[in-house]
């Protein structure tokens, strides 16, 4: 089925939600109301507030709503979706409080476990990924909340993904606060392929948007995601021919399971 007539509500929804943000964000009197999950990790006023309202801008979709900051619903529930969105409605939770400016909205749209769109919006850099499987992925610079574009529009200012950027070697992407053993033994195998290798650091779903872009070649994950974490930018890398794999480097990453925990992954 062609999603892409639901690309504009979810890029709103994002954008939108970037605004909530930021406000919270830029506000000096702000403090975060910073408050601790069940796994510690943390949660902000800002979640909260970009849950809200995204859940209210996807409900005119036909579509149920997978949300980090949703309730929990049983698999008996979900498994009868065979279409649904996949929110995170701050990715990078732990980069807005440290105000580095590497987190992002991410709306995905995944179909039989398949992600068929994806948003990611970075609200600092007034950044915007987005794709869908029929149209390709694109990236456009300076959109906020203060204005409002038309999809036409946007077409018109994008860039089609991924981009010619020129680099030599083998460029590794790595999480900024997730760096593990496995990880580090992986970009040494690279090594020792005889080929040269750069490591960029960067938070939050950033990390796949760089491979996606062509800014990276490949992204390994050996530690701890959400399909929440992973879907957008899923989404973007299928859309430009990477994908998201399990680390045979052959099965992509499939959603709505079980157990919402993602494997460790391989963006390539």
């Amino acid at each position: 089925m062609n999603y892409s007539n639901y690309l504009y509500i979810a890029i709103r929804a994002a954008v939108d939600a970037g605004k909530v943000i930021m406000d919270i964000y830029n506000d000096p009197n702000s403090d975060f109301g910073i408050e601790r999950k069940a796994d510690n990790s943390p949660l902000t006023k800002a979640d909260k507030a970009a849950h809200a309202l995204i859940s209210t801008a996807l409900s005119v979709t036909p579509y149920p709503i997978l949300s980090e900051e949703g309730k929990e619903i049983p698999f008996e529930e979900r498994s009868a979706w065979n279409t649904l969105w996949i929110v995170d409605p701050l990715d990078g939770t732990k980069e807005f409080i440290k105000r580095n400016g590497e987190f992002t909205v991410n709306i995905a749209l995944a179909e039989k476990g398949v992600p068929v769109l994806g948003v990611i919006y970075v609200p600092v850099r007034r950044e915007l990924y987005f794709a869908a499987s029929s149209v390709g992925a694109y990236k456009l610079a300076g959109i906020d909340g203060t204005n409002q574009p038309s999809m036409e529009e946007m077409w018109r200012k994008a860039t089609r993904l991924p981009m010619s950027l020129a680099h030599q070697g083998v460029v590794v992407v790595a999480s900024r606060s997730h760096q593990t053993e496995e990880t580090l033994a992986f970009i040494d195998d690279l090594r020792k392929q005889g080929k040269p290798v750069t490591l960029i650091s960067s938070g939050s779903s950033l990390k796949i948007c760089l491979v996606a872009e062509g800014s990276a070649d490949i992204y390994p994950r050996f530690a701890p995601t959400m399909e929440w974490d992973t879907a957008a930018g899923h989404a973007i890398a299928r859309a430009v021919g990477c994908d998201v794999y399990h680390l045979d480097q052959k099965t992509p990453l499939r959603y709505n399971k079980a157990d919402l925990h993602n494997p460790w992954f391989i963006v390539k």
